[in-house]
């Protein structure tokens, strides 16, 4: 069984690269990746001394329908899995063209080069972001309707609805997963945890948006990894499931308690100029998941934080190189 991982030199796609290997050892897995800038051949070290040749990469833009084309006559694939994605908020605010190319376009051409190839199944990797803001109450389920908030989710949205059509008019085995925030090893410190357990590491001031008190729903990369396997194999097509970690964390208690395990004062925190659109809160329902995927977030908050602390604290190595090659973040 070959799969094709798009975006897998990214954060969430690596550590699925490593999961499914490690779980599923029949597993072939061919990463294809551009190599933008959180993009990182890195994520992957140690992966082809392990797995040999059950792990191939190729640099490849997925919006190249020439490439994919090319990728897909080579390798027959049971699966496509779409993580390819410009995923940063920020980013997406300042230059929303690369989101519509990557996200939009890319998705579209996948769609396409795999139904004409026969790629039996595709999962369409999306986010909680394309159901917009919630109020005190409530959690998104698959029923929500979508209103996203930023270009970024705009984009996803638009991607997500490309799929369900794909599955509609060619009856493709097509799959959107949408899941609340990951958090683990490997992740650009760009994104909110990373972010502050950087910045608090180096005793530079953490920038919080607006008075901090958007929630988040947190979930542990691994445990999104095992859903999306399950989804993968047990999954129904045409079918959307959302992923939560029922993990909600007001997001200025969640950097105070970075801080504390850090041992870092609390005068590190430095309130900024809310980010435009800004929504306030996620959450997500998962038991459609559960019930027909029987899967469920394993993950304590407090331990993967505490063990997700501890890997950026033993690999500087890894995300100091990054600072100095963006200049940013």
């Amino acid at each position: 069984m070959r799969i094709l991982v798009t975006g897998g030199c990214g954060f969430i796609g690596s550590n699925f690269i490593r999961y499914i290997l490690q779980h599923y050892k029949p597993a072939y897995v061919t990463n294809v990746d551009v190599l933008t800038y959180a993009g990182n051949l890195a994520n992957l070290d140690g992966v082809v001394e392990e797995h040999g040749e059950h792990y191939e990469f190729f640099k490849a833009d997925i919006a190249n329908a020439d490439q994919m084309d090319a990728l897909m006559t080579e390798h027959q694939f049971y699966a496509v899995i779409n993580f390819a994605a410009e995923s940063h908020v920020d980013r997406s605010i300042n230059s929303p063209l690369n989101f519509i190319h990557t996200n939009v376009v890319g998705t579209s051409v996948l769609l396409d080069c795999a139904r004409r190839h026969g790629v039996q199944r595709f999962i369409q990797i999306s986010t909680d972001e394309v159901y917009g803001s919630l109020g005190a109450t409530g959690k998104f389920t698959e029923q929500s309707p979508l209103d996203p908030s930023s270009p970024y989710s705009a984009s996803k949205a638009g991607a997500d609805l490309l799929a369900l059509a794909c599955y509609r008019t060619y009856g493709h085995e097509v799959l959107v997963t949408r899941c609340s925030n990951n958090y683990g090893a490997y992740q650009f410190p760009e994104k909110l945890i990373p972010l502050m357990i950087v910045k608090a590491i180096r005793d530079e001031p953490l920038p919080v948006y607006g008075d901090g008190l958007n929630v988040r729903d947190w979930i542990h990369v691994t445990d999104h990894c095992a859903a999306i396997v399950a989804a993968l194999f047990e999954g129904q097509a045409g079918s959307i499931y959302n992923f939560g970690g029922d993990s909600e964390m007001v997001n200025i208690d969640l950097v105070k308690m970075i801080l504390d395990k850090l041992a870092k004062p609390h005068s590190l925190i430095s309130f900024v100029t809310d980010r435009l659109g800004h929504d306030r809160r996620y959450a997500i329902d998962s038991s459609l998941a559960q019930r027909e995927l029987n899967w469920k977030p394993r993950r304590n908050f407090k331990q993967g934080l505490d063990e997700t602390i501890q890997w950026y604290i033993e690999n500087r190595s890894w995300w100091e190189p990054l600072l100095e090659r963006t200049g940013r973040y």
